[in-house]
């Protein structure tokens, strides 16, 4: 399919979070742009979105020190719906509103917030979460908790906790695009994700089914599993 700038689509946009540092992962490169066999996560999971059919715009939003490591880590990726990167604030919700005012003047219907530094995260979870947003303001992938859980002081266990109706919340996160920019404009700043900044609003969000894949590097072992998966997928 060939693209051009005044044939893209307005219908869903996405917003690539990253600018965050990493700093529980130990290194000195932000862990969006470490290398994971030749391509780092920004790389893939914008390549991942591009791949969808319905995405008409594609947005990083980075930290304003990584814009040499972004142009390396996006370099080759030829696709005008992948557009140019945008700074962030001091928070993730900051970044997020940042993006969503950038893509203002494209005027999407829908909007998809995902952490670039999940760059597994399957096309069907991706379908998925866009076509709940045909019948709720917001959805978003999780993963419905079935372990045991427990209170702590350091190491001792102190009390169970009911495990019912409990989620893991994963991105892509998708909403209303009008609706979530005027949710974030009215935000503090302070939200852990985007659900929490939609749910204050009012916004009503549904989950959809996740998957194990769709983890997030975080610390080194996420690193050291994500080598392994695409060690594994190279056979």
């Amino acid at each position: 399919m060939t693209f051009n700038e005044d044939s893209l689509s307005p219908g869903v946009a996405v917003i690539l979070v990253a600018a965050g540092r990493g700093r529980r992962l130990g290194s000195e490169i932000p862990k969006q742009y470490i290398p994971l066999d030749g391509a780092c996560a920004l790389r893939r999971s914008a390549a991942r979105f591009l791949s969808v059919e319905g995405i008409g715009r594609v947005l990083p939003v980075i930290h304003p020190d990584d814009r040499a490591l972004c142009e390396t880590a996006l370099d080759g990726l030829d696709d005008p719906r992948l557009m140019a990167p945008v700074s962030g604030g001091g928070t993730r919700a900051a970044s997020v509103k940042k993006g969503l005012e950038a893509l203002e003047t494209h005027r999407p219907f829908k909007v998809l917030i995902h952490d670039a530094a999940r760059p597994f995260v399957p096309v069907r979870v991706v379908e998925d979460v866009i076509a709940a947003l045909n019948e709720a303001e917001g959805a978003f992938a999780a993963l419905q908790v079935v372990d045991a859980l427990w209170t702590a002081e350091a190491s001792d266990a102190l009390s169970p906790v009911p495990r019912e109706g409990l989620w893991r919340a994963q991105t892509p996160q998708g909403f209303d695009f009008a609706k979530i920019l005027e949710a974030h404009r009215a935000h503090d700043g302070a939200g852990a994700d985007d659900v929490v900044v939609a749910r204050e609003a009012g916004m009503r969000v549904r989950i959809v089914p996740g998957a194990e894949q769709n983890y997030k590097i975080t610390t080194r072992a996420d690193l050291e599993r994500a080598l392994r998966d695409l060690r594994t997928d190279h056979g």
